[in-house]
């Protein structure tokens, strides 16, 4: 079977060696910035769809369409991100006469839909926090929060990712960022809708990996601890989750299965949970219907491949899965962003690449020396996994890793990576989603020098002789010895 991959860079490749494994062939797109792109590259066959702007390729349906007629697939799978969680991409795409590799149509709007899927999680016995409807009027929003309390998280009805989200601490803030969010979310998502819901001080983002077959089974696959995030993006994530016990875990579990089933849901998706530390309770959040970036700790702990797993299902089969559950893994992502100045993007030609190695590893990478990362796209370049037998194993192993990540030619958040790493709350697992807010990345010697090192090699000598001195004095300042 041939399967078209709607998607790019390191998912796109991930899902290339699945399909090779099953002796499918795959079918890469690719803009004009990604001609040389290594998830082209690596693929069977490769169409060019032109443009240059997501909107332009990887959005556009009527171009992954025809480059899925032209090459005479047979299935189209999303990856993550772009049109992965779009009912209409999906309806569209089985219209066809195509496989979607992915949910139905109508549960994947189920499930989209924050407020609807609130709806669905109460009606099914799955926790809530205390919030509303959707609410498209201040004064409605105001009327709600009195009930609810300050603060309060303005979330967006119809997407994620931390678009239309705001925390308002009183009536004066709500009455400020109401309108900015609602703009926010109509702009992201075509939906200005927004709702209320209650703030928890110490949460935890728990998400649960399920997989679900067009016979009825549902499995739940394990926790992931996402906490780890800025500007409610994640960077690091790990299952099991150091903060649950056994008891929370079997219900968290039992309480995703219930919400998939209560919306017909088939193939991979992720609900997701907030855990209150000082309440010990989790309420629903929501349910991403995809693939997750984060799958591989999931892979690395059971030995199930997630990718074969969704085909399996899109092709009808039906599941029967023994599996157990197997010490600890630990994700880091590798994004093109600077951390010495507030993560700013980072783009150009990459000279050099020595990505990790060694035992209970695994590199899911879309780059290669020689290859321009462009500025188009989402600055995630890689993804670097370590399993242990146990937590502190795996964490050691990922720093290793990480230590030995080299790339010149832009510039990564790999010492940001090392410095969270080596803290003590990670180390402890004592950590929430304020994490980063309140997180001291101290800069070091080696790191800061290797980081000057990495712009373009005409400039590198006479940067590192500029900085010294003015580095010296900044350690002086501000570092420990």
């Amino acid at each position: 079977m041939r399967v078209l991959i709607a998607n790019r860079g390191e998912i796109a490749v991930r899902i290339e060696r699945t399909l090779r494994d099953m002796d499918f062939k795959s079918v890469a797109i690719y803009s004009h910035p990604d001609r040389n792109a290594l998830h082209v590259i690596n693929s069977d066959l490769a169409i060019e769809i032109g443009g240059d702007t997501p909107a332009s390729s990887y959005l556009n349906v009527d171009k992954i369409l025809w480059a899925a007629k032209k090459s005479d697939a047979k299935a189209i799978h999303p990856g993550y991100g772009f049109l992965s969680e779009n009912p209409d991409f999906a309806r569209a795409v089985e219209e066809a006469g195509f496989i979607f590799v992915g949910p139905s149509p109508e549960s994947m709007k189920k499930a989209g839909d924050k407020v609807q899927a609130r709806k669905t999680a109460a009606s099914s016995g799955v926790p809530l926090l205390e919030g509303t409807d959707a609410l498209e009027d201040v004064k409605l929003a105001l009327d709600s929060a009195k009930r609810i309390g300050y603060p309060i998280m303005i979330k967006a009805a119809a997407g994620g990712g931390g678009k239309g989200m705001r925390i308002a601490h009183n009536e004066k803030e709500l009455k400020e960022l109401f309108p900015i969010a609602s703009a926010e979310a109509k702009a992201a998502f075509g939906d200005g809708r927004l709702y209320l819901e209650r703030l928890v001080l110490k949460p935890h983002h728990i998400e649960v990996q399920i997989i679900a077959d067009k016979h009825g089974n549902v499995f739940a696959l394990g926790e992931r601890e996402c906490s780890l995030q800025r500007r409610h993006q994640k960077f690091v994530e790990e299952t099991p989750s150091p903060v649950i016990d056994e008891r929370t875990r079997r219900d968290i579990l039992e309480a995703a299965v219930e919400f998939a089933k209560a919306i017909n849901y088939t193939n991979a998706g992720t609900v997701e949970f907030l855990y209150d530390e000082d309440r010990d309770k989790f309420y629903f959040l929501e349910m991403n219907a995809r693939l997750q970036v984060e799958h591989p700790v999931t892979e690395m702990t059971t030995g199930l491949d997630l990718v074969n797993l969704q085909l399996r299902v899109a092709i009808g089969e039906r599941l029967n899965l023994k599996f157990g559950r197997f010490g600890h893994a630990i994700e880091a992502r590798i994004n093109a962003e600077d951390p010495y100045e507030d993560f700013a993007p980072s783009t150009g030609k990459i000279e050099f690449l020595q990505e990790p190695a060694g035992p209970f590893l695994r590199v899911d990478s879309g780059i290669y020396a020689g290859y321009e990362v462009p500025v188009f796209y989402d600055p995630l370049l890689s993804k670097v996994i370590a399993w242990g037998p146990d937590r502190e194993t795996a964490r050691r192993r990922l720093l290793r890793a990480l230590k030995e990540y080299r790339i010149f030619g832009v510039r990564t958040n790999v010492p940001y990576l090392k410095a969270v790493l080596e803290s003590e709350d990670f180390r402890k697992g004592n950590y929430t989603t304020n994490f980063a807010k309140t997180f001291k990345f101290k800069i070091t010697y080696p790191d800061y020098i290797y980081h000057l090192a990495t712009v373009e090699p005409a400039k590198r000598k006479k940067v590192i002789h500029q900085e010294r001195v003015s580095l010296w004095r900044m350690f002086k300042d501000y570092s420990e010895y």
